[in-house]
């Protein structure tokens, strides 16, 4: 189904996407219901020379889909059946649907998870190709190391469009170009109609063993201090600890591999800092394990902190957007990302304060420390494109705010305390002893920005470390005209 600006549906499927900061009006909209359709659409895209992108959930934060040269927008958030493949013995997930859709599937049909993400209306299609990780992960692994397949439409040198469905099976000609779709973000190859998910050790035809078993229950605790009783020592003590704490538990087949937290530390003028923690509420010990976490995390803070603790079942959990997903209100935004191979040094977390404490700033900025590690890290750099495999933190440095004139003011905060929290290396998380680049689905173009990034790294080097080369050659084999672009895609080799 073709959508032109003069079609009343235009408007809310062209400002479907979450950040409002970012607008684009392309000329045609494609809604597309099936994998034909959608291979039709990329044909008359490309027929026609239209620039094209793709949206799946409407969650990338930055200018990679809203943009002023996309022509063609192909909007596949209709294309979302959830159903097991009893042909590769794996779960077939089109490109639309959303990790809370799929949850609730996979969950409730046949008892299984993918250890995907903790925000439910995230898209499956861009979450999946950037490597998602969530709170199952340090006990399952990325949702890319149970991907068993995928289903593109590319286009070849000739402008042919075809439908490929390659496999991680060592034999499949394809496989390239699944290994492709396991790190490097969307819009970099073709479009993804559907995905196949299957764990690396499954076997038979069970579709209770394809995939892994959540907890039975979540134990779910709430912290949160308030910035009228936080000093500058609490802060560095609460931060430290923290990293501590993680830099010791976050091995893989550590005993706390199903807790996960995410420490947001919030700009003064937002009044708390928090943390939230979820566990397996059914293992042995948990609250005595989760009880140890906290204390751990608050030791030596001082300053006062409320407590909220419950115990419900995993699927209650994964509805109750623990962790905070999109605003609706606050819904203009600017983000960076980094990974922590070690907890930041004193001088960094020194940085952090000055720009959170900072009266002046009246935004709502934060930084968030993800828990990260544990069987994450059991996989080798080069086996998926996602070449971080032993940090113990994931970092999210951002502002949400609604007022358009204020977009200077938050773009710069964040800016700023990013760049100087990374004075050493550049402005960037170049990967070292401490730092090890970025998440592509953290996005970033101004990674790609000399002026903000002064580290000699290109950007490339910052998400895909070594892992870039054999990109490169994925999208020569499969997007040779390079029809699927935007500011931070894998180009075509030298």
């Amino acid at each position: 189904m073709t959508v032109t600006p003069d079609d009343p549906r235009y408007d809310y499927l062209g400002d479907r996407g979450c950040n409002r900061r970012l607008v684009s009006r392309p000329e045609v909209i494609h809604q597309v219901f099936t994998a034909q359709q959608t291979e039709q659409a990329v044909a008359e895209s490309v027929a026609a020379g239209r620039r094209i992108a793709v949206r799946s959930g409407g969650h990338c934060l930055e200018s990679l889909v809203d943009r002023p040269d996309v022509a063609s927008l192909i909007d596949v958030s209709r294309l979302n059946s959830v159903y097991y493949d009893p042909e590769h013995a794996a779960f077939s997930i089109d490109s639309g649907a959303q990790l809370g859709d799929i949850y609730k599937q996979l969950y409730l049909g046949h008892g299984v998870v993918i250890p995907g993400g903790t925000c439910p209306t995230v898209g499956i299609a861009g979450y999946t190709q950037g490597g998602g990780f969530g709170a199952l992960c340090r006990e399952q692994g990325l949702i890319v190391d149970h991907l068993y397949g995928v289903e593109v439409v590319v286009v070849d040198g000739t402008g042919r469009t075809r439908t490929v469905l390659a496999t991680r099976e060592p034999d499949d000609p394809n496989r390239d170009l699944w290994w492709g779709h396991t790190g490097a973000g969307g819009g970099n190859f073709g479009v993804v109609t559907r995905f196949l998910f299957r764990s690396p050790d499954a076997t038979g035809n069970d579709p209770q063993a394809a995939l892994p078993t959540p907890p039975r229950s979540s134990l779910v605790a709430t912290v949160r201090w308030s910035w009228d009783g936080m000093s500058e020592q609490g802060f560095t003590r609460l931060v430290d600890n923290h990293g501590a704490w993680h830099a010791e538990h976050s091995g893989v087949g550590s005993a706390y591999a199903s807790l996960y937290s995410s420490l947001v530390l919030s700009s003064r003028a937002a009044g708390t800092l928090s943390l939230v923690a979820e566990m397996d509420g059914s293992s042995r010990n948990a609250a005595a394990m989760m009880d140890s976490y906290l204390d751990a995390v608050h030791a030596g803070v001082r300053a006062p902190r409320t407590v909220d603790k419950k115990t419900m079942p995993w699927i209650t959990a994964v509805y109750s957007d623990l962790f905070g997903s999109v605003s609706l209100t606050d819904n203009r935004y600017k983000g960076k990302g980094a990974y922590l191979r070690r907890p930041y040094s004193a001088e960094q977390v020194a940085t952090m304060y000055k720009h959170l404490a900072d009266p002046s700033f009246a935004g709502r900025g934060a930084v968030n420390l993800l828990s990260y590690g544990g069987r994450i890290n059991a996989v080798d750099p080069a086996a998926t494109a996602v070449a971080q495999r032993d940090s113990i933190l994931k970092v999210y440095t951002g502002a949400a705010w609604a007022d358009p004139s204020r977009d200077e003011e938050n773009i710069a905060w964040v800016r700023n305390i990013y760049r100087e929290m990374h004075a050493a290396t550049g402005g960037v998380p170049v990967p070292d002893e401490t730092t090890d680049g970025s998440y592509i689905n953290y996005p970033d173009i101004d990674l790609a920005d000399p002026a903000w990034n002064t580290s000699g790294l290109p950007w490339q080097a910052l998400y895909f470390k070594d892992n870039y080369a054999r990109l490169q050659q994925v999208k020569a084999a499969y997007d040779p005209g390079d029809v699927f672009r935007h500011p931070l895609s894998v180009g075509l080799p030298d």
